[in-house]
């Protein structure tokens, strides 16, 4: 950007300067040579006149104090310094990036003046805007484009997450059938172990029962034998009993009392055999 910056050198009379201010001025055009623009623009602002006063923007502006330099560009009303005062105030508001304003202030100035380097840069910054422009289109269309893509996506991501909740679902719902099926098998498996269980233990109480009746059919059955044995041994001792009085009640014949007399007798027993009955004698053999 071609930039037309203009100071004014004023010559000063006694007629409406002090010597106070030609001090100043002297400051001032020696610190601007010296590019020292902040202390020209300080001394500029202590002297009252329009010459002074853009002086003291250019400095500003040099200084590269855009605002400050525009403030003091406005407070110019010299008719004769309108067209360096809107001219400096586009090359300001271009540094600031104020295209919009800078752009107004050339066409200001080009009113006032036919002016090539003006020209130049509005169309620059005109163009510039055209550029803005497109790129701010070309950013909106991008950003929709985006926006768009980004909301697919999220769609793709939702329907993505929808189907992955739906499997997980459904392989929830697997595992809890199958976690139900294994929890029923098992209920069947202990139903099953349960009725082999009560099973055995019938099958037991059978056993201990068919031994119990066994015990006591082999305790009747020593009953009964120890009855028999008893009916037995009460028949033997009725027998004996019966042979016994059978044979008390036989006498002993002279010849069997003779012979227990001699066995008596052999045995040095001095013992009387007495006769164990009356009866007649009907001994057959002597001894």
């Amino acid at each position: 950007m071609r930039i037309f910056i203009s100071l004014f050198f004023i010559t000063l009379t006694f007629s409406w300067a002090s010597v106070f201010d030609f001090k100043h001025l002297d400051e001032a055009k020696k610190a601007y040579e010296n590019k020292d623009y902040e202390k020209a623009a300080d001394s500029y602002s202590k002297v009252t006149s329009d010459e002074s006063k853009f002086n003291e923007a250019n400095s500003l502006y040099k200084a590269k104090k855009y605002e400050d330099a525009l403030k003091a560009y406005s407070s110019i009303s010299n008719k004769n310094l309108e067209f360096d005062k809107l001219y400096n105030m586009g090359n300001s508001y271009a540094n600031l990036k104020d295209i919009d304003k800078s752009i107004k202030s050339y066409e200001d100035a080009l009113k006032i003046k036919d002016d090539k380097d003006a020209k130049y840069n509005l169309e620059l910054l005109k163009k510039k805007k055209e550029e803005q422009k497109k790129n701010q289109d070309n950013k909106k269309q991008q950003d929709k484009k985006d926006n768009k893509q980004q909301d697919k996506n999220n769609q793709d991501s939702q329907n993505q997450n929808q189907q992955k909740n739906e499997q997980n679902g459904n392989q929830n719902q697997k595992n809890e059938q199958k976690q139900n099926e294994n929890e029923q098998k098992q209920n069947e498996n202990e139903q099953k172990q349960n009725e082999n269980e009560q099973k055995q233990n019938e099958n037991k109480a059978q056993e201990n029962k068919s031994k119990q009746n066994e015990q006591q059919n082999t305790q009747k059955e020593q009953k009964q034998e120890a009855k028999a044995q008893d009916l037995k041994k009460d028949e033997n001792s009725e027998k004996n009993e019966n042979q016994a009085s059978a044979m008390k009640e036989q006498p002993i014949s002279n010849m069997e009392e003779r012979k227990w007399q001699k066995l008596l007798n052999d045995r040095e027993i001095n013992t009387l055999l007495l006769p164990l009955t009356k009866g007649d004698n009907n001994e057959k053999q002597p001894w």
